[in-house]
């Protein structure tokens, strides 16, 4: 009777979870379900290189994208771009594509990151359409979470005038002690950070500044402003002791090497201590500190543990804290850096650095000597006069 009993009561409820089960995957397919194909216009994006398509960011949402998606986009001409990445960010690899939503754009774009104009590669004319499907929903978080991420302009949320400036002095294989540093910007404070870079790059006794971000029709529009208060950049401007070389992220171009070896050459006939950034001491910066701390010497942790520094003194992030966010950033941008010194074939952890920034630096035009004077300058004893 007992066993009767039991029978009855267990297959009602037997009952109602097959029931939730049901209801539960019947919710997981009506949400990609609910994602519904998008059709629209299509047109060229200038002044980057890419594909505009007709559609809000907020109203290509609301059909049921979300970012981290995998997308497919095929094209009314026949082109077509599968498996690809919908960031709200250029966060696939140089010469990757994506499909972008990024803050402020008036319309989704498919681009390919920092490489050739997605316009023209899908050759692609006025009137043409793109149609767009889900090709798997959230393929792509991890790296959409690990490299969606904000910092704030701010003082008083950091700890030090240092961390606040992204400055630091660049100590890894035979870099001399205090001769090569790297930081935010120092003249242009749209992120309320060049007084502070300003002022610890003079106590540094910085004497050459290699300038990533900025021509000099910038930086003259920056020293013009009546609010313009970096002392210290203006003074080594004037002096002729600042390159400006308005370096893109495309490492792989020919445009981008040209001015790497422009710039480093002018770095190895000036005296230092040196200072190297962009904007916010983050990507321009942290490839050409990358490459200059691997000629010199450097194994492949200290170069881990300096880029990463920028992403702690910003967001917080480093191996202790947010570890998943960490390795993601270390896998999906600085290897790929590295890459471009060693081959994509190589294990970088293991590989001659320095012979692959020797090599670099060759192909961007520089010449023997001049590497050599490079590396004299930023490793020796002493620096060479002006």
């Amino acid at each position: 009777m007992q066993k009767s009993t039991v029978s009855r009561i267990r297959l009602p409820m037997l009952l109602l979870l097959c029931a939730a089960v049901c209801l539960t995957a019947m919710s997981g397919c009506g949400k990609t379900a609910r994602t519904s194909a998008f059709s629209g216009g299509v047109m060229p994006e200038t002044e980057f290189g890419g594909v505009y398509i007709d559609s809000t960011i907020d109203d290509f949402n609301a059909l049921g994208y979300t970012y981290g998606d995998s997308v497919n986009i095929t094209f009314s001409n026949g082109y077509t771009l599968e498996d690809l990445p919908y960031y709200n960010g250029y966060y696939t690899q140089n010469g990757e594509a994506l499909l972008v939503a990024y803050p402020g754009y008036p319309y989704i774009k498919a681009a390919i990151n920092n490489g050739d104009d997605l316009w023209k590669v899908a050759g692609l004319q006025t009137g043409d359409t793109a149609q767009i499907t889900l090709a798997q929903r959230g393929k792509y978080l991890a790296v959409q979470q690990a490299r969606d991420i904000h910092y704030t302009d701010a003082r008083t949320d950091y700890e030090s005038d240092a961390v606040f400036a992204n400055f630091r002095s660049v100590q890894a294989g035979d870099l001399a002690e205090n001769r090569l540093f790297r930081s935010a910007s120092p003249c242009d404070n749209q992120h309320n950070r060049a007084p502070f870079v300003d002022k610890l790059m003079a106590e540094a006794g910085v004497g050459f500044i290699l300038n990533l971000a900025d021509n000099d029709e910038k930086i003259q529009g920056y020293l013009a402003d009546p609010a313009f208060s970096c002392p210290g950049f203006r003074a080594l401007y004037e002096a002729g002791r600042v390159v400006p070389v308005a370096l893109n992220m495309n490492y792989g171009s020919e445009e981008f090497r040209s001015k790497i070896a422009g710039g480093l050459t002018a770095m190895a006939e000036r005296q230092g201590p040196y200072l190297v950034h962009c904007t916010e001491g983050k990507d321009r910066t942290g490839f050409v500190c990358m490459l200059l701390e691997a000629l010199c010497g450097a194994s492949y942790d200290e170069i881990e543990r300096d880029y990463m520094q920028t992403y702690e003194n910003y967001y917080g992030i480093s191996l202790t804290n947010q570890k998943d966010k960490y390795d993601t950033i270390v896998e999906s941008v600085l290897l790929p850096m590295l890459q471009t010194l060693t081959g994509a074939e190589t294990d970088v952890k293991t590989a001659d650095l320095s012979a692959g920034a020797q090599q670099f630096l060759l192909g961007c035009g520089m010449q023997e000597a001049q590497i050599a004077a490079l590396r004299e300058q930023l490793c020796g004893s002493d620096t060479a006069a002006d």
